[in-house]
């Protein structure tokens, strides 16, 4: 794999608190890479590391395979979009998107030339005459991207750029997002802590807790084979099950329910007790009290409503998953 970046042995250390704990990372180039995790979790704080804005603790930082840890941001060629979009207000889209090219001293016709070039890109030539307090936050954001796209980074920074966003235009910029990096070839690492955001946009995924990276991986990988309870709980797993093997999880659209008692059957069955029953219209969450090897666990079954069996809260039920769907974890 060609990285455009690595973090070797990076740590992060700000008074008592340990941000970031020793990670090696290597970004690939040409492709979307996204750092997931909750608050905390040492994201952001690498991400800045990798910008420039912070120097680590410890470690190296390398880009395009060139020591980078002491470069201040503006010598490392990088291209950053801040959560709150940073726009200049008293500059129209045009001047905004060709500010970077100024201090680069880019001559005037390659910059009128590249600012159309990119704000074609993200859709906005149009608008281009604009002050940015008369666009939506949708096209903020994207005269953001074409700020930070056309001084041609190495790698293009994205911190949680969406989140200011409502839903429907978080959906809409996503596929932009995706658009403009598999147009343009561009290295991109976004920082999130959506986990439908990273999976639906990234070629690589990066998931991170306290500091250290839980797992890595295209997400296909890690949300089929999650390596822990932490990974699987963060990306959706809801049913966790301690059998004599150890723990493992298991899709709720993977589990089924059966009225009465069926002792023999094969792969994961255990017996429990109605607590829910959720019409949905297309299908039914059923919820489960059973008894595993570690005690009382609580069983989400999401069954097709045409097809789902007759209970009610009370009734006597056995939870079964063939033995392909169970998904060993670590911890």
């Amino acid at each position: 794999m060609n990285a455009a970046a690595q973090f070797v042995s990076v740590s992060q250390v700000f008074g008592d608190f340990t941000a970031v704990d020793d990670i090696d990372l290597s970004i690939p180039a040409g492709k979307l890479t996204t750092l997931l995790g909750p608050s905390g979790c040492g994201k952001t704080t690498s991400l800045r590391m990798l910008a420039g804005y912070t120097r680590p603790t410890s470690g190296r930082i390398l880009i395009d395979g060139a020591d980078a840890t002491d470069l201040p941001p503006e010598k490392r060629g990088l291209g950053m979009v801040f959560q709150s979009y940073a726009l200049f207000p008293h500059m129209t889209v045009a001047d905004n998107v060709a500010y970077g090219l100024k201090l680069q001293r880019t001559s005037k016709a390659e910059r009128t030339a590249r600012v159309a070039e990119c704000l074609e890109l993200v859709g906005l030539g149009h608008l281009a005459a604009r002050r940015p307090r008369a666009l939506s936050g949708g096209q903020q954001q994207r005269v953001a991207l074409a700020r930070a796209i056309a001084i041609r980074p190495k790698l293009l920074l994205l911190d949680e750029p969406l989140s200011n966003l409502d839903a429907r235009l978080r959906v809409q910029m996503r596929a932009e997002i995706r658009r403009i990096q598999n147009e343009t070839g561009l290295t991109v690492v976004l920082v999130t802590h959506d986990q439908d955001e990273a999976l639906e946009m990234s070629d690589e995924m990066v998931l991170m807790r306290s500091g250290r990276i839980m797992q890595q991986g295209a997400p296909s990988d890690v949300f089929g084979s999650p390596a822990n309870r932490f990974v699987a709980d963060f990306l959706g797993y809801e049913n966790f099950v301690t059998t004599p093997q150890g723990l493992v999880t298991v899709r709720p659209e993977h589990l089924s329910v059966t009225a009465g008692e069926r002792p023999d059957a094969a792969g994961l069955a255990l017996t429990g007790t109605v607590t829910d029953v959720a019409y949905r219209g297309v299908d039914l969450l059923i919820t489960v009290s059973a008894s595993d090897a570690a005690g009382i666990t609580t069983l989400l079954s999401d069954v097709r409503a045409d097809g789902a069996p007759h209970v009610s809260p009370g009734d006597t039920v056995t939870v079964t998953a063939p033995a392909s769907r169970l998904i060993a974890l670590a911890d």
